[in-house]
């Protein structure tokens, strides 16, 4: 039987979200209703064409299977260059219960790998013909402009950078509101290279990952454009344009080349990001420690946040009694980023939450909404409109709150779908 209990706290949560974006509206006059409604009613449909029809499900679990398939093509690279340390036959009998498992050697290489098939894919205009099908879809069912529909359906796959590249020459004309949405839908979705490792951490917390992630990008999008066109309603004319290819290469190889060198560089990133932000929040628990506990348990940095956005969480359809961990993994993807947010949401106890609530969590969590992409997104859409980067500086936090609202609105209604069955 669906526990309506939860499935009205989800609704109650999806009210709530809408009602927040409305009170911080720039002009709440000029809220199209009608459309936002609409957006949501898309983003739902999705998740359920998604979620619900086996022939969907089918074709997603084939995503999984070639994933897979490339993890095991990535161990038969790392073993030949780093041995038995990248996932090769072992010199030693390892110990019963010790995890051998080296995730910079093992799993993380995988972000090259995945980068430079998707380069190869962008020069055989097969990633550009999928951007086009869903660009189409959203400027019909949403009512956006040709260059932004090209961008919100490029994300799905993209960084939040690369992304925009896409419609370049367009940006300069794009009005507040749909400069917003590109920065809204860069915080609420994620990218191909790094999706893959979310799946890989994620792998024994909740069932097919990679199939979940994937679907949370998809239908982040809509609640995006939704969610960015009611704190900031669009004004005047929507820009017109279409898919521009910001790569010219000569061929296959020099394809494969500039997306491992692409790779190479996210691979050393995300390295040092994991060591510092590890570190810091090893840190702040350090200097927390020294406060009294709750119920014996050590302050720390994952309780306070727990508690604060306890009630966030609730409002996605989670039993309070796991509210305060979920509240504490909210606040790690928003403070630190979603990457350490997943790692501690595969690093809970069995029974801390349920497979829903994880299955809640992941949607939630699967976006870049955090403080350090605010920089990201200063430094690389300021970048191609120098003329606005005041204005992208002064949009970046708003940014980060309304991309949170899109990834937890497809988190809520995962939930809803969960319960109903």
């Amino acid at each position: 039987m669906p526990n309506m209990g939860l499935i009205l706290q989800a609704c109650a949560g999806l009210i709530l979200f809408f009602f927040l974006a409305w009170i911080f509206s720039e002009n709440r006059k000029q809220v199209n209703f009608k459309a936002a409604f609409a957006g949501l009613a898309i983003q739902i449909l999705l998740a359920v064409i998604v979620t619900k029809f086996p022939v969907v499900r089918t074709g997603f679990l084939w995503i999984g299977d070639g994933v897979m398939a490339l993890k095991d093509a990535t161990v038969a690279g790392t073993s030949f260059v780093f041995g038995y340390l990248g996932g090769g036959e072992t010199p030693y009998v390892a110990k019963e219960g010790v995890n051998s498992f080296i995730f910079a050697f093992q799993a993380l290489p995988m972000v090259i790998v995945i980068s430079a098939v998707a380069m190869l894919l962008f020069h055989w205009r097969i990633l550009p013909l999928i951007v086009k099908v869903f660009s189409g879809v959203f400027q019909k069912v949403l009512g956006i402009g040709g260059a932004l529909g090209v961008c919100a359906a490029a994300k799905i796959f993209l960084g939040q950078t690369e992304a925009p590249l896409l419609v370049r020459p367009y940006l300069g004309k794009f009005t507040r509101s749909e400069l917003f949405t590109v920065m809204t839908a860069g915080m609420a979705t994620t990218s191909i290279s790094i999706m893959v490792i979310y799946a890989m951490i994620l792998e024994g917390t909740i069932p097919d990952p990679i199939a979940h992630i994937l679907t949370a990008s998809i239908i982040s999008v809509p609640a995006a454009i939704t969610i960015s066109r009611i704190l900031i309603p669009q004004v005047g004319e929507d820009t017109s344009g279409h898919l521009v290819v910001p790569y010219q290469f000569s061929g296959s190889m020099e394809a494969i080349t500039q997306g491992t060198s692409d790779g190479m560089r996210l691979y050393i990133n995300i390295l040092a990001m994991l060591i510092v932000f590890l570190a810091l929040v090893a840190l702040a628990n350090a200097i927390l420690g020294i406060f009294p506990g709750v119920s014996s348990e050590p302050m720390s940095l994952q309780l306070l946040l727990g508690y604060i956005l306890a009630p966030f969480a609730w409002f996605l359809g989670i039993p309070w009694d796991e509210a305060v961990a979920a509240g504490a993994l909210l606040g790690k993807k928003t403070i630190l980023n979603e990457l350490i947010a997943f790692v501690g949401l595969a690093a809970l106890p069995k029974g801390v939450l349920s497979i829903k609530s994880s299955l809640i969590m992941t949607y939630a969590l699967a976006g870049f909404a955090n403080l350090s992409s605010i920089g990201i997104q200063i430094g690389g859409i300021g970048t191609m409109v120098p003329e606005r980067k005041q204005e992208i500086i002064s949009l970046g936090i708003k940014a980060l709150i309304a991309g949170t609202i899109a990834s937890c609105m497809s988190g809520a209604i995962i939930g809803i779908l969960y319960d109903i069955g």
